[in-house]
């Protein structure tokens, strides 16, 4: 049976839907730092099996898509859950809340006014969560 403090500090904890930052700021900063942009696991995983099928890996184009094809016209974008506020996974962080919780939203923006302007210039739009690709769901799909 817990205390009257443990059924307390239980039932805040669990109230919270943000993660609890265990390192310090010094360890915080320098583990964002390290976070690839490029060449990311879900993207390698996927990549020499978009490549046999005619997709080319992170060209700098505009929207900067993880794949594309130019033949059909088809740019797949891997969404990072956290940078791209999957809504499955995401949590925001404890610390720092209101950089997190503009720099997310900003990020959602932009990734629907991207998707906008391909699919408004004749082009098909596939968006992926990381958790997609980690757990393999990519692979229901086939691309035409």
């Amino acid at each position: 049976m817990l205390c009257g403090a443990e059924w307390l500090i239980l039932y805040l904890y669990k109230s919270f839907d943000y993660m609890v930052d265990v390192h310090t700021s010094q360890q915080r900063s320098y583990n964002m730092s390290r976070i690839k942009s490029k060449n990311t696991r879900p993207e390698l995983i996927i990549k020499d099996s978009l490549e046999k099928r005619g997709f080319l890996y992170q060209l700098d184009i505009y929207g900067k898509p993880d794949f594309i094809n130019f033949n059909k016209k088809l740019v797949i974008f891997i969404d990072g859950c956290f940078w791209h506020k999957c809504p499955r996974c995401f949590k925001l962080p404890k610390t720092n809340r209101k950089f997190w919780k503009d720099k997310i939203k900003e990020n959602a923006r932009r990734d629907k006014e991207i998707t906008l302007n391909y699919k408004n210039s004749g082009w098909k739009v596939l968006r992926f969560w990381e958790h997609e690709i980690k757990n393999q769901e990519i692979y229901k799909l086939k691309f035409a």
